[in-house]
């Protein structure tokens, strides 16, 4: 089986400032992910993580060095060019769920795709569809705040695999939530990103969540510091030469 990188990342760096100083919280940062793959980018507080998931997906700009993705060079691409690419190719779930207060669960997971112009019938019908598969197919007319916190996760993931993302980006998706709540989430997460074969990209400080991917790529200071395939791929990669 054959995989080619959706995502590439050459000499990434990241530097701001303040005043006279200026702090590289990424520093010449290079790799490559495959299509289709899991991949979890840990490391402590401070080492760079969600500003990498953030230039990865078009939410910021790098000091210097390129980030390409799905074929198209986004770090030189204007705001508007980058607001496509986000709505066309990229999902997200946040720690913090993100939705819409005065908007139902429903009207939460339909946003993205409204954008573009889609009957209405057909973006309701893909809604409904997708609240069904995360569980919430009896709450599609109630509000965040009639929601659990589990369960406004789950409008999240939903809303994030609306448009079909060629990229799901999921910064600590389960950090706040409890513990089985929170493995609930990573289950759907998992199937939900095999049934449609999107790539998903991670950031968490939960190791046991990031052991759970393809791959694991280890921030410190700025720096990768290990990028490793887990058991996980090297499994998939045995089963596929006993297929083949």
């Amino acid at each position: 089986m054959t995989h080619h990188p959706i995502l590439t990342v050459q000499n990434l760096t990241k530097t701001f400032k303040s005043g006279d100083h200026s702090l590289t919280v990424l520093n010449n940062v290079s790799f490559q992910i495959e299509r289709g793959l899991t991949c979890a980018i840990v490391g402590p507080s401070g080492s760079g993580k969600t500003t990498l998931l953030g230039l990865c997906a078009g939410l910021d700009k790098p000091t210097s060095g390129n980030v390409n993705l799905n074929g198209q060079q986004i770090s030189a691409y204007s705001e508007s060019q980058l607001s496509r690419i986000r709505n066309e190719q990229i999902g997200f779930v946040f720690q913090s769920f993100q939705l819409i207060p005065t908007l139902t669960a429903l009207e939460n997971v339909m946003v993205p795709i409204e954008l573009r112009g889609v009957a209405y019938h057909e973006v309701e019908e893909r809604a409904l569809n997708l609240l069904s598969s995360v569980g919430l197919g009896e709450r599609t007319h109630h509000y965040p705040n009639q929601l659990s916190g589990g369960e406004q996760q789950r409008v999240g993931i939903a809303r994030a695999f609306i448009h079909r993302p060629a990229v799901l980006f999921a910064d600590e998706p389960t950090g706040n939530l409890d513990g089985e709540t929170g493995a609930q989430i990573e289950h759907l997460l998992f199937e939900l990103n095999r049934d449609q074969g999107t790539t998903l990209i991670i950031v968490t400080h939960d190791r046991e969540l990031a052991s759970k991917c393809d791959r694991v790529i280890e921030l410190k200071s700025g720096h990768i510091i290990s990028d490793e395939t887990t058991l996980n791929r090297q499994t998939d990669h045995i089963t596929a030469e006993l297929i083949s």
